[in-house]
């Protein structure tokens, strides 16, 4: 697999499939086994993990968070405009809606201008309204600051329509390929709203094999679904 700078490659399978495990070798934290990575020189990586908790009891403003990665007030306001949290940042963090603080997330793995942005199930905990605008959020990054997208989505079939290649996983890629845009279907939009619609698209599995409760290959089984 590969992430160009400029496109979005979306990374699904069931649990257990080994999706943020390949997050984490890729972004170095785990050794892979075999196989080799080729990353570019001096490459910077901004990361949103799927899981973030912060303790109620630290006293923590949005703003002093973000500085924690940035130190330059300058450089976290300019973010925080661009990104659309300036209004966010003097809140607790610990009070912070899902959607709210997938942007503060967001926002802080854009603040050293990253190549590479990836993204461990980013809608995870966010309702339909707030997915369509980080879903947008997205979109803008890769069209102004030309950064490569790797996100993991922990739906099978509904994909971010901007995505511009799909990879099924499971302990190996069991197919892959392009998503089906769906947003001038008038069912889909009556579904997921208009905002929402426009930004999904629909991936069709092609698989050659089929897998038994254990995770092993069953050879000779072709399934479209």
């Amino acid at each position: 697999m590969s992430v160009k700078a400029g496109e979005i490659v979306t990374v699904i399978g069931p649990n257990g499939a080994g999706k943020t495990t390949l997050l984490r070798i890729l972004l170095g934290l785990e050794q892979p086994d075999r196989g080799t990575i080729h990353r570019k020189e001096r490459l910077e990586i901004g990361y949103v993990p799927q899981q973030f908790g912060i303790d109620p009891a630290m006293p923590l403003l949005v703003r002093g968070f973000l500085q924690l990665y940035h130190p330059s007030m300058v450089r976290v306001t300019e973010v925080a405009q661009w990104m659309r949290i300036d209004a966010l940042l003097e809140q607790w963090m610990h009070k912070l809606s899902g959607g709210e603080l997938r942007r503060v997330l967001l926002a802080r793995a854009m603040l050293r201008k990253p190549e590479l942005l990836i993204l461990d199930e980013p809608m995870s905990g966010v309702d339909v309204s707030g997915q369509a605008e980080l879903y947008q959020l997205i979109e803008m990054l890769v069209k102004q600051q030309h950064c490569g997208v790797l996100m993991v989505s922990h739906d099978l079939h509904v994909v971010m329509a901007s995505t511009h290649h799909v990879i099924c996983l499971n302990h190996h890629i069991c197919c892959e390929g392009k998503p089906q845009q769906l947003g001038g279907d008038p069912a889909f939009r009556a579904v997921f709203g208009e905002a929402m619609a426009s930004r999904l698209a629909l991936y069709t599995h092609h698989h050659d094999h089929a897998h038994n409760l254990h995770g092993d290959v069953v050879k000779g089984c072709d399934h479209d679904h």
